[in-house]
């Protein structure tokens, strides 16, 4: 063990603080520690004894009697029964239990004598300790007694009283009137059962007659239900006898109308006594006729608000009195003719309760013993002091009930009990007073170490028993007198508490104890760490539900505390279960909390826990989630009209996003069951709606929410509502006036909905006249939603209506529509049709308009026919596919694109209205000037070797003029990002088609760039790569195979393929389309057409062009822009004369896109633009 610091240096305690703690308040339990130390005789005390009043069942097999205590030495128990000594041992039905006082009495049918009051009694040498009375209730099976009874003969209008006269039993007891076929007698104010359970007939009635009244008595806690013998009651009737509650006038009825009389209680005062905490039954019951009612009134003050009226108003109820109900309380019996009183006075009593009573202590020989005892109660019990068990008698009591016994010595040790009575009850307290000097004994263990967290207070044992009770002391290690100071507390029991503790407090402390029969001294170790700390607590966030959410906790501890720290999760202070199944949607890992596949019900306070066996840190943060708003309830309908009704509702939670709106839908069961229709929406802060309905509908409704996240489910559906039928309150809308034939209007409208109906029986009233010309209306009812007007003059305005009509009536006065009569096709054709050249494939065609007299109809614009009859290379003339523009509206000129470079061509002009096209212009011929070639059509690499590649190439299918030439650039690539330098070769003979291109480096890859050029300049070039090859090495990509006669002639093969293809497509791109010209124009510009003002087609620009890397030079020398290859197929596919309605043209020309950086077969791979 370790040695105590200055163990050998004595201490000595004050005379004063040793006399303040001679005695101690202090419960009288020993420490068993102690008992450990030495054999301390202690007092009997009860621990456990049977309640006061205890009931042995018939149906029970046994019942127990308890009387169990401790002492030292064991005591010895004893038994008194009814005052009377008894020893539970003489009958062998009773078995007792081994060491103590309980006993058990076995059930064999015939127990009535063991009823009685109970005393146990536990004694040893130092004195007897007494339980409460125990009171055992032995019932015995209740019974009617067997009576004859006479009938009761009553006559019609009187009172009468069945009594019941129950046997006496355990409570609670329950009484039913019934027949002998268990049939419950009907109770009303005229009829009803008093709480003594007779039967009361205020007034009696033929129909009350009947030889089978029955008063079963019920005593749910043994199990048993009574029948009285049967009873008759013979009621004779009184001619002409009405029970009512009007005045009767006849000599007979009036004898049997009477004042109310009181058939319970009797008199006109009782006085009524109850216990607090009880429920407090006031009853009035009278008879007379008519029937009197009751009413209840308190004359010292107002009924508390809790009170009930049982019984129809008979019985005033008031549970759990306190004296706030002592008081008068009057009831009143009345009918028409009178009333009667009568008056409760009432007393609420209380069983005894303490107000102080005497404690257990231990003294020291030679002090003062002072025991107290005060009980109240009402009546104010009679108090009773006994010493062990027996009455006090030569021991003076005060008036105030308390005890002084001075000087005491061992043998004073006793147990005093105190008694208080009074009628309602009796309490029992007892206290032990053990008279003993013991030297201090040291019930904590030595060298105890304890550790707690910086700023916490710890506390440190030094659990002490002696008397006198011992004075105790600490010291440090590191100081020479005790500790002191508001930083240190040390209790009664000798602990010392250390607040608001620092790093500075760890070391020794001793605990030094003594009183006048001794000392002791222990050693305890402190260690005081670092305390736990959230350096990173979690955020609160907002999730959606249905996502994840994720809450991070870091935490600092300290060292010496890593073996036992923890990171635990609660929510709304309710720990998580993390149970790893495919099911968890909660998942922890490093401190870091993760919720799968949030839902509404995971919303709340989540709190980080960080912990040690010594501390704990937390910190909580608030999880939102995000949802749709639950539907909205309680749908329900308000201030019907027959146009109109109100719709409520509650708002469902909006899951932490304000309800921006709400929708009302309707469905109804005629025509479309099922099939919900929106019908408005309001503001998210209303609750109602008020709903604009059609007649001759079955409504139901229902409510949607929506917030930022989204729409809820509907609403339950409300009830449904009918409208009634009424006259339509719109006509049809979309009212459409064709004219298919010159003499006719054929008019369509949009019908009614069905819900728009308002009722049986619609049609529709059209009306029509001419405009300006006719003044009354023509008029015809239809059922369908079209009507013809015939024999009408060709395209004459006429004004239109169109109204809805049902069996309630007509709808509003219609809108005038006006429309014009069938049309014709236009007389003439546009004349002096010409022509302007704006570049080599586009064309501007002016015209004179059309008179508008002679459109006979909307004019929906003109048309243009366009074909090519020749080439200018060839002489003989073609038949060439025709091609067509529309330019809509009311114009005389239009732009035309997609025409072929250096071709002849032929064009015709007319208008058009919604009848069709009208006749043409005559036919007007124009040439396209010469515009720049399209790349060749082939280029092939013919041969190569280590310092030279031969090209051989065909010239391009479309010249689109006279060819002057052809240029070959090249440049070395390598695969290199930096291209080397661009050589041009002019080649002005066109019958070359081959070419050998020299003074090329060995292993090199080239590439090969040919254009062919007109006049106006050159075209797009097209491009192929060779290589050269080492000296006496394979080819590479090509070889000596090249030179073979076979090799040639499947090159030949191939290239005749290829042209043959190329042409085929030529003549596809040839080929027509269609073009919305305005598009065109604002789109797709020329390039040969800049500077034309906006009435041209088009207009191109080649300005962004960039060069090559060297110069593509023509051949007479300069730079040209190559001319745009533009064609009709570029921008339309096909001729269709399609127009709409209003006769614009439907087609559109598609947008020519090849208005970028030339690129070569779509690689631009070291290519730069060929510029002008």
């Amino acid at each position: 063990m370790k040695t105590l610091r200055n163990a050998g240096v004595s201490f000595s305690f004050s005379l004063s603080a040793t006399l303040c703690l001679l005695h101690w308040t202090a419960a009288l339990d020993i420490p068993l520690e102690a008992l450990g130390h030495t054999n301390i005789e202690q007092l009997p005390t009860i621990t456990e004894q049977s309640p006061t009043s205890q009931v042995a069942f018939p149906f029970d097999e046994k019942f127990t009697i308890k009387c169990e205590a401790k002492g030292n030495p064991h005591p010895e128990f004893k038994w008194t029964k009814d005052g009377q000594p008894f020893d539970p041992s003489d009958d062998p039905r009773v078995t007792i239990v081994e060491n103590s006082g309980t006993f058990i009495i076995g059930n064999n049918g015939n127990i009535s004598e063991f009823q009685g009051v109970y005393r146990c009694s536990a004694t040893n040498k130092l004195g007897t300790a007494i339980s409460e009375e125990i009171e055992i209730i032995i019932p015995t099976i209740p019974k009617f007694p067997k009576e004859k009874n006479p009938p009761i003969t009553v006559e019609e209008g009187n009172a009468v009283v069945l009594q019941c006269n129950p046997p006496k039993g355990i409570p609670p007891l329950k009484i039913h009137w019934m027949t002998i076929g268990l049939q419950h007698i009907d109770q009303d104010e005229r009829v009803s059962v008093g709480l003594n359970g007779d039967l009361y007939f205020s007034n009696v009635l033929e129909k009350d007659s009947r030889r089978d009244y029955c008063c079963f008595a019920a005593f749910p806690r043994i199990r048993t239900i009574v029948q009285k013998t049967p009873m008759t009651l013979i009621v004779n009737r009184i001619q002409s006898f009405s029970d009512t509650e009007s005045s009767v006038t006849s000599g007979a009825n009036s004898i049997l109308q009477r004042r109310p009389k009181l058939l319970t209680p009797s008199g006109g005062h009782s006085t009524i006594s109850i216990v607090k905490g009880d429920t407090l039954q006031l009853e009035c019951i009278a008879e007379g006729l008519p029937t009197p009612k009751i009413e209840w009134t308190r004359l010292d003050g107002d009924l508390p608000k809790r009170a009930a009226f049982q019984n129809l108003g008979k019985l005033l109820e008031i549970p759990e009195v306190t004296e706030a109900e002592n008081g008068l309380y009057q009831c009143n019996a009345a009918n028409a003719l009178g009333k009667v009183p009568h008056n409760f006075q009432v007393t609420v009593e209380e069983p005894p309760r303490w107000l102080s009573k005497p404690e257990s202590m231990i003294y020291t020989i030679g002090s003062d013993v002072t025991l107290d005892c005060k009980a109240a109660g009402k009546p104010e019990p009679t108090i009773q002091w006994k010493v062990n068990g027996v009455p006090l008698r030569n021991m003076p009591v005060s008036t105030d009930n308390q005890i002084v016994r001075r000087d005491v010595k061992i043998n004073d040790s006793a147990v005093y009990q105190c008694e208080a009575s009074n009628k309602r009850g009796t309490i029992l307290a007892s206290a032990n007073i053990l008279v003993m000097n013991l030297p201090p004994m040291l019930l904590t263990d030595n060298n105890l170490e304890y550790a707690t967290v910086e700023g916490k207070d710890v506390l440190l044992d030094c659990k002490v028993f002696g008397s006198p009770h011992p004075v105790v002391e600490w010291d440090r290690e590191d100081s020479a007198s005790p500790v002191q100071g508001p930083k240190y507390s040390i209790y009664e029991n000798g602990s010392l508490n250390i607040k608001n503790t620092v790093k500075e407090d760890s070391g020794l402390y001793t605990c030094l104890t003594g009183n006048t029969e001794g000392k002791a001294a222990i050693t305890a170790i402190l260690d005081i760490r670092d305390a736990t700390q959230i350096v990173e607590p979690p955020e609160n966030i907002k999730v959606l539900r249905g996502s994840t959410a994720q809450f991070t906790c870091g935490a600092k501890y300290d060292s010496a505390s890593a073996n036992d720290f923890q990171v635990s999760w609660n929510k709304d202070n309710k720990d998580i279960t993390f149970i790893h199944t495919d099911k968890s949607r909660f998942y922890v890992e490093d401190g870091v909390l993760q919720i799968i596949n949030v839902s509404t019900e995971d919303e709340g306070n989540y709190t980080c826990v960080a912990s040690t066996a010594l501390d704990q840190a937390q910190e909580t943060a608030v999880l939102i989630v995000l949802d749709v708003p639950d539907p909205p309830e309680d749908l329900k309908l308000s201030e019907p009209k027959n146009t109109s009704v109100r719709l409520n509702w509650t708002p469902g939670n909006s899951h932490n996003k304000p309800i921006i709106e709400f929708i009302v839908e309707y469905e109804e069961s005629r025509w479309k069951p099922r099939d919900w229709h929106e019908l408005v929406r309001v503001p998210g802060n209303h609750t109602s709606a008020l709903l604009k309905l059609h007649g001759h509908v079955n409504y139901q409704f229902r409510v949607s929410a929506v917030n930022e996240i989204g729409r809820s489910q509907p609403s339950d559906p409300s009830d449904r509502y009918k409208t009634l039928p009424r006259a339509p309150e719109n006509n049809p809308g979309g009212i459409v006036m064709e004219g298919n034939l010159p003499n006719e209007i054929h008019i369509k409208w949009e019908p009614l909905k069905p819900i728009e109906q308002n009722g049986p029986g619609l049609e529709y009233k059209v009306s029509w006249r001419r405009k300006g010309v006719e003044d009354n209306w023509n008029e015809e009812i239809v059922k369908r939603h079209s009507f013809f007007i015939r024999n009408t003059p060709t395209f004459e305005p006429y004004e239109i209506q169109i109204q809805a009509v049902n069996h309630l009536g007509f709808g509003p006065r219609p809108k005038v529509v006006t429309g014009y009569s069938g049309e014709d096709f236009p007389e003439s054709a546009p004349q002096n049709v010409a022509v302007e050249i704006i570049n080599s494939t586009v064309i501007k065609v002016n015209w004179l308009r059309v008179p508008q007299e002679n459109i006979r109809g909307h004019l929906g614009g003109y048309r243009v026919h366009w074909w090519k009859v020749r080439s200018l290379l060839e002489v003989k003339r073609g038949h060439s596919e025709k091609h067509s523009l529309i330019f809509p509206g009311d114009r005389n000129h239009g732009m035309v694109p997609g025409l072929k470079p250096f071709s002849e061509y032929s064009l015709i002009v007319m208008a058009f209205n919604g009848r069709g096209n009208g006749p043409a212009s005559e036919p007007f011929t124009f040439k396209t000037p010469e515009g720049v070639p399209e790349h060749p059509a082939l280029l092939r690499v013919a041969s190569f070797n280590k310092d030279s590649i031969t090209l051989l190439w065909v010239p391009p299918l479309e010249p689109n003029g006279i060819l002057t030439g052809h240029i070959l650039q090249y440049q070395l690539i390598n695969d290199m990002e930096e291209l080397g330098n661009l050589h041009n070769i002019t080649i002005s003979d066109l019958t070359v088609t081959r070419w050998k291109v020299g003074g090329l480096e060995t292993n090199s890859k080239y590439k090969f760039y040919m254009s062919a050029c007109t006049r106006v300049g050159c075209g797009k070039p097209i491009t192929e790569e060779g290589i050269t090859t080492m000296e006496g090495a394979y080819a590479g990509i090509y070889d000596g195979i090249s030179t073979q006669g076979w090799f040639i002639g499947v090159m030949c093969a191939v290239a005749l393929l290829t042209l043959t293809m190329l042409i085929a497509c030529f003549v596809q791109r040839n080929k027509g389309g269609k073009y919305s010209v305005k598009e065109k124009e604002d789109l797709h510009p020329d390039l040969e057409s800049q500077g034309i003002n906006d009435d041209t087609f088009c207009e191109y620009s080649d300005n962004d062009e960039k060069p090559l890397k060297g110069s593509l030079q023509s051949l007479d020398g300069e730079i040209k822009a190559a001319e745009s290859g533009d064609s009709l197929a570029g921008y339309g596919d096909g001729e269709h004369d399609q127009f709409n309605e209003d006769g614009s043209f439907i087609g559109e020309y598609a947008a020519h896109t090849n208005k970028g950086p030339v690129g070569v077969n779509g690689n631009s791979k070291g290519l730069h633009q060929v510029t002008a």
